[in-house]
């Protein structure tokens, strides 16, 4: 495909999903249709296609409106480039019209704060509550793609192990210093899709804040960790490999269909439990629900969909989830709350308000992670119970 032919499936793709597919499954509908185009054009388009959705409201305003080819000319200009390549021959984009050549040759405009910072309306006084003076900085880092990160299995391997051996495959990597776990792959990410090292479980992909998140955690805990929101199972694999026996929870079992795979591809002690977990924990983590505010460079369409209701709903969720844990956790025992969320809503004042509604608790630790940091955005408060609740 050509460049141009790339940028003409983006626009019918964003169509689509302004139309309201979701992205990733009008993306699969097209790859299934268009067996013509090869791996290096599926995933040129994808790239097109999510910078689109992380920009949409920039790339619209600058693009003159809320179409796919609106968006994708809006990408162009903010760029400093012209599409002459648009000629409506074979498969590019129709011509330019008077109206888009013009709009092409004026100046770039000074757009509205929240517009040029890619953030709806109703949320940026929500992330400057939370963000302070850093907020302008860190939505402008979350208008870009988030960079691509290993955790290495250290209980199979070493870190300098994996560099050599994906080095080998052309894949080049550099450690992180969010994590003593953690790979940044910084050329041929998809080269490792095919390698015996994510096969073989030596490496995982996840991110390198949710690591630093689950060692901080590791640091504390004793004895065998509940891990009661496990979703997929990320944390749950990086605490056993940390030399932890890890029973995972999720109140969704599907969610933990892959984990049992996963764990004996790593060598890892994890049992998936079938029902909610009884008795008392020394150690419980739970990775609560909640925006993916922190992480929504790589989920961009969560964006333009979350509303103040669906705030309200997940701080609702995630009181519960801390009294549940607060029931499950034994005297003296350490429960880490957790979010990939950067809104206070979701983090600190749900943390206060546990507090102040469990006597008998104390936190020994909190930590505030954003993109900043090289990472995605995570929060993480360890709690503990003292020896008499």
């Amino acid at each position: 495909m050509t460049p141009a032919a790339r940028e003409a499936a983006a626009i019918e793709l964003l169509d689509r999903w302004l139309g309201g597919h979701p992205v990733e499954q009008a993306l699969t509908l097209w790859a299934r249709a268009s067996r013509f185009a090869g791996s290096g054009d599926r995933e040129a388009v994808r790239d097109l296609v999510f910078q689109a959705v992380r920009r949409r409201r920039s790339a619209a305003a600058l693009g003159g409106g809320e179409t796919g080819r609106a968006l994708v000319l809006g990408l162009a200009r903010e760029a400093g480039i012209r599409p002459e390549a648009w000629t409506g021959v074979g498969h590019a984009p129709a011509e330019l019209s008077e109206a888009e050549a013009r709009l092409l040759d004026a100046p770039l405009p000074v757009l509205a704060r929240p517009v040029a910072l890619d953030c709806p309306d109703w949320l940026l006084d929500h992330f400057e509550a939370a963000l302070q003076g850093q907020t302008d900085v860190i939505l402008s880092r979350m208008r870009d793609r988030a960079p691509v990160f290993l955790r290495v299995n250290t209980a199979r391997t070493s870190r300098d192990a994996v560099v050599s051996e994906l080095t080998a495959l052309g894949i080049e990597t550099r450690p992180h210093p969010l994590a003593p776990t953690a790979l940044e792959i910084t050329a041929n990410p998809r080269r490792l899709r095919n390698s015996d090292a994510l096969a073989e479980g030596r490496v995982e992909m996840q991110d390198a804040a949710s690591q630093a998140i689950a060692l901080d955690f590791a640091a504390h805990a004793r004895g065998p960790v509940l891990d009661y929101c496990a979703g997929g199972g990320g944390k749950a694999l990086a605490l056993a490999a940390e030399g932890f026996s890890v029973s995972a929870h999720d109140i969704d079992p599907r969610r933990m269909a892959d984990l049992p795979a996963r764990a004996k591809r790593a060598g890892a002690a994890i049992q998936v439990l079938s029902g909610p977990p009884t008795g008392t924990w020394s150690a419980i983590f739970a990775d609560a629900p909640c925006s993916g505010s922190g992480s929504w460079r790589r989920a961009p369409e969560a964006k333009w969909a979350f509303t103040p209701a669906r705030l309200a709903e997940l701080t609702a969720i995630q009181d519960t989830i801390l009294r549940q844990c607060a029931d499950l956790t034994a005297p003296g025992g350490l429960l880490g709350y957790a979010t990939c969320s950067m809104l206070r809503e979701e983090n600190e004042d749900r943390v206060k308000a546990f507090l102040e509604n469990q006597p008998g608790w104390r936190c020994i630790l909190e930590r505030r992670l954003s993109p900043l940091d090289g990472g995605d955005g995570f929060y993480l408060a360890v709690l503990r119970k003292s020896a008499g609740s």
